[in-house]
C-alpha cells in the first residue's frame, strides 16, 4: 500500500512535469510562426532619383508593386504594360523606375479621374491643362508610353541629343528648347506646377525601395 502511494506521488509531478514541457514547446512554436516577420528578398534596394539612369526593377517587380495599389487590375496586363516602360526606357537611356513611378502618380495608378481619360494612353499628363485642353491622345499603350520616355528624355538631355526611337511626342521639342533637369525634383515647377510634385515621386520611390518583392 505504501508503495503505491510512493509511486502516484512520483508519477503526478513527472506527467505535469511533462505536460508544461509540452505545451511550452508549442507556445513558444506558435509565437515564432505569428511574430516572425516575412523577409525581403532584397537587401538596401536603392532606386536611382535621375532621370538619366538605369532603371533596376523588373517588369514583375514593377506589376507586383502596382498591383499592390490597385487590386482590380489585370496582373497580364500590367506585367506587359510594365515591359513597355522597361524597354522604352532603355532604348532612350531613361530611368524606367522613374517613369514608372510617375505614371503611377499621373494617374492614380491606372485609375485616372481627371482630364485625361483611359482612352487617351496618356500616362503622364501630356497636354492637359482645362476642359478645351484635357491632353494628348495616342493610339495604343507602347505609343503613350513611348511619348512619356520621350518627353523625360526632352527634359533630362541638350538639343543636341537625338533620340533613337521615332518621335511620337507632340510637345518633345518645345521642351528641349525650354526646359532642363537631371532629377526627379526639378520636375516641380517645370513638369507639373504642383511644388510638391518632386516630394509625392520621392514618396512613390520609397514605396517601391520598401515593397516586400
Amino acid at each position: 500500500m505504501n508503495n503505491m502511494k510512493t509511486m502516484k506521488k512520483l508519477f503526478f509531478p513527472v506527467i505535469v512535469l511533462e505536460l508544461t514541457i509540452v505545451l511550452s514547446f508549442a507556445l513558444f512554436t506558435f509565437n515564432s510562426c505569428v511574430s516572425m516577420p516575412k523577409q525581403k528578398k532584397h537587401a538596401s534596394l536603392q532606386l536611382s532619383r535621375r532621370i538619366l539612369d538605369q532603371g533596376k526593377l523588373t517588369a514583375d517587380q514593377l506589376t507586383d508593386y502596382f498591383v499592390s495599389r490597385n487590386a482590380e487590375a489585370d496582373r497580364a496586363y500590367i506585367l506587359q504594360f510594365a515591359q513597355y516602360y522597361i524597354e522604352e526606357a532603355a532604348a532612350e537611356g531613361i530611368n524606367s523606375d522613374v517613369a514608372f513611378a510617375q505614371m503611377c502618380l499621373e494617374t492614380g495608378f491606372l485609375r485616372f479621374g481627371g482630364l485625361v481619360q483611359p482612352e487617351f494612353h496618356n500616362y503622364c499628363g501630356l497636354g492637359a491643362m482645362d476642359a478645351e485642353h484635357p491632353g494628348e491622345q495616342f493610339p495604343d499603350e507602347q505609343t503613350g508610353i513611348r511619348a512619356h520616355i520621350q518627353h523625360l528624355q526632352a527634359y533630362a538631355t541638350t538639343e543636341d541629343v537625338k533620340l533613337v526611337k521615332e518621335l511620337v511626342d507632340p510637345r518633345y521639342n518645345w521642351v528641349h528648347k525650354t526646359k532642363y533637369i537631371e532629377t526627379i525634383y526639378q520636375l516641380a515647377g517645370t513638369w507639373a506646377t504642383d511644388p510638391q510634385y518632386g516630394e509625392k515621386l520621392e514618396a512613390n520611390l520609397v514605396n517601391m525601395e520598401n515593397f516586400n518583392y
